[in-house]
């Protein structure tokens, strides 16, 4: 069967919502709102495609601990497809507590180094094998490699996790096997070294037929064939908190190429589900099924 699929670490996230602004060192404040969900990444793009009618493979870690637990429930109850890489103790995956203020959101995490052996890199080989789409991660580069060399027809899409290490040199690998990547505004700033989304574009342009830079509530900035354009958000969204949204965008953009949409139409669909994502608390309150999402493109 034709699928996406992905590896990548769970994230629980603890979100306290409603906060004017954080404590400071020594203070307790009260949220409005709290919520206990599964957070961003790889899982959560899989969780949001599969709403979408559309099968999927994940590979993961979980562990016994009680947050592991929630985790596999949550995917369990939305139907993904899933194999555990983990096979000793400790926490394997990501548990953050979210502080959502009106201007921004700061996060605390913590989780257990778990050894990733050779054996777990095959696993992870045999989970993407054979698939139409591979959601990459900025890191198992070999398993990846490996793909690309025995599955050239396979369509690799990389979307990286802010981190003050990137640059061409250290993600360049993976920029080189990948066919798209999605990086938002402030990625691409950094990744290229540059102050202006254009010409951080110009540089992707080197990679990418197709360079994609996310320009958030201003919408995508995609420039091909030494031509560029701004593919407009969604009108009228009333944003609460963008936390998730890269993987919401992630989703409605592999679903267009899952489908065999011009890149164009890729964008708009992750346009569509990105916005939908930011009218919700967390990664994956805001729900969108494929009749939706169809329905919202047609009027887009």
């Amino acid at each position: 069967m034709r699928c996406i699929a992905g590896v990548g670490i769970l994230n629980c996230d603890l979100l306290f919502s409603g906060l004017q602004r954080l404590p400071e060192e020594g203070e307790e404040l009260f949220s409005k709102g709290f919520d206990l969900q599964l957070g961003g990444g790889v899982p959560a793009v899989m969780i949001h495609l599969s709403r979408l009618g559309i099968p999927v493979r994940l590979a993961t870690f979980l562990g016994n601990d009680r947050f592991s637990r929630f985790a596999q429930e949550c995917l369990e109850r939305e139907g993904v497809s899933f194999r555990n890489l983990h096979h000793g103790n400790g926490m394997p995956l990501n548990v953050t507590c979210a502080a959502i203020t009106p201007r921004d959101r700061t996060f605390l995490s913590y989780r257990d180094d778990v050894p990733v052996t050779d054996e777990v890199l095959e696993e992870m080989y045999r989970e993407c094998r054979g698939a139409a789409i591979v959601r990459m991660y900025n890191d198992f580069y070999e398993v990846y490699a490996r793909l690309k060399r025995e599955q050239p027809d396979t369509v690799f899409v990389l979307d990286t996790e802010w981190d003050e290490s990137l640059s061409l040199k250290t993600l360049g690998p993976y920029l080189e096997l990948a066919d798209y990547y999605t990086p938002n505004c402030k990625e691409a700033l950094h990744l290229t070294g540059t102050d202006d989304p254009h010409r951080a574009a110009e540089v992707l342009s080197d990679y990418f037929d197709a360079a994609i830079v996310k320009l958030g509530a201003d919408g995508c900035l995609l420039r091909q064939n030494g031509e560029e354009e701004v593919i407009p958000a969604v009108p009228g969204v009333e944003a609460v908190d963008a936390t998730g949204a890269g993987d919401a965008f992630n989703a409605g953009f592999l679903y267009g190429l899952y489908h065999g949409y011009p890149v164009e139409d890729c964008i708009r669909f992750g346009n569509i589900t990105g916005g939908e994502c930011v009218r919700h608390i967390g990664c994956l309150t805001g729900r969108m099924s494929e009749e939706q999402l169809l329905s919202s493109f047609s009027a887009f």
